[in-house]
């Protein structure tokens, strides 16, 4: 008897396919995946996802982005849930993309199909209202960070701890040599890494800043050389930014970031994801974040934390400087940047910390996720 099972699954951003590839990855591996379909990025693809959309179609930054989108994207959704309940798959799980998965898990969840939300909102950080939308739209939750279960379930959701993959992936301890050979990095010298996001509107945002602060560090330390992973189909967005004739002491690597992050001796990076990578590389890092003046409005409306990144979230302290809005410039980020390189005690400190955090991170995170969804479908 067949025992696969057939996902309906969504992730709608860089970080989400990630996920989703390595949901896909372990359940193929232990015999227990049939097929997927969805919409998914490359990542996905690759691991057989039929993608319906691509992932890129329900990218948005910010509330104006998505208000514009909006006609498009319940187009999106509602065409999606047609065809899933046509298909009737044995669980549908959502990655993140709460805004576009909840209403559809909803929907699917009251014609009677399981549904799984992989990745808990950050209800302890802001909009601790979504747990009553999330107690309708899920049957489990999958959690990637471990105190957020007993939060959820204090709510009445269902949910397990099932590590963060990132965890597993990215090595306790870095080889900064190795990973400056396979960049044609030098090895002596110091390597300033830029990530400024993986979306267009990140990039038109924080880019400039970040090109700009990279600038003036080198001003400063001329033996700095500056790493920019770019991420797929931004390049030519990316050397917009840059003076006429590109500058020499900046390397373009298209993706390849974690690499990035290896090599680096301190990373200026756009807030998301990329600051928990840059953590568990053991990194130290500023953090950098600017949208439109009414998002940010909006967003410190519904704040319920003083931080922002995730590191100092999990820390729930200042463990590395944010600059955000106003105070997201070329000027305060090279400063930042020159202050931490500067600073060998304090890396090695912080060193530490993103140690004691990645151990806190780690699980078996397929297997985790295996079980929790073979519990959800009941086989």
């Amino acid at each position: 008897m067949d025992t696969g099972l057939r996902l309906g699954l969504v992730a709608g951003e860089a970080s989400s396919d990630w996920i989703g590839a390595l949901l896909l990855q372990g359940l193929r591996e232990r015999g227990r995946l049939s097929g997927a379909s969805g919409i998914g990025g490359p990542r996905l693809v690759a691991q057989g996802l039929d993608a319906w959309w691509p992932a890129e179609r329900l990218s948005v930054f910010g509330f104006s982005d998505a208000l514009k989108r909006l006609p498009e994207l319940l187009w999106i959704r509602r065409r999606l849930g047609t065809r899933l309940l046509e298909q009737r798959p044995d669980v549908f799980v959502g990655v993140d993309a709460p805004d576009f998965n909840f209403g559809l898990e909803k929907r699917l969840r009251r014609a009677g199909l399981k549904t799984v939300h992989y990745v808990c909102p950050s209800i302890w950080a802001w909009r601790p209202q979504r747990v009553a939308t999330l107690r309708e739209a899920a049957d489990h939750v999958l959690c990637l960070f471990p105190f957020e279960p007993a939060l959820l379930q204090a709510s009445g959701v269902a949910a397990t701890f099932v590590g963060h993959p990132l965890a597993d992936l990215i090595p306790m301890v870095p080889d900064a040599a190795a990973a400056r050979q396979a960049l044609g990095l030098p090895l002596d010298g110091r390597v300033l890494a830029l990530l400024p996001g993986s979306r267009a509107s990140e990039i038109d945002e924080i880019a400039p800043a970040l090109l700009g602060a990279a600038q003036r560090v080198v001003a400063a330390e001329p033996d700095v050389r500056v790493v920019l992973p770019v991420a797929p189909g931004l390049r030519r967005r990316i050397e917009a930014f840059l003076p006429p004739g590109g500058w020499p002491a900046l390397t373009l690597v298209e993706g390849r970031s974690h690499e990035v992050l290896a090599a680096c001796d301190l990373a200026l990076v756009a807030s998301g994801t990329a600051t928990l990578e840059a953590a568990l590389f053991k990194r130290p890092m500023v953090i950098a974040y600017r949208v439109s003046p009414s998002n940010y409005r909006r967003m410190q409306k519904l704040q319920l934390q003083p931080w922002v990144g995730l590191p100092n979230v999990l820390a729930q302290e200042f463990l590395v400087p944010e600059c955000l809005q106003d105070r997201c410039t070329a000027d305060v980020l090279a400063a930042e940047a020159l202050r931490g390189l500067a600073d060998s005690p304090r890396r090695v400190a912080l060193a530490q910390r993103f140690t004691d955090l990645h151990h806190s991170l780690r699980a078996d995170t397929a297997q985790r996720t295996h079980d929790a969804i073979a519990q959800v479908v009941d086989r």
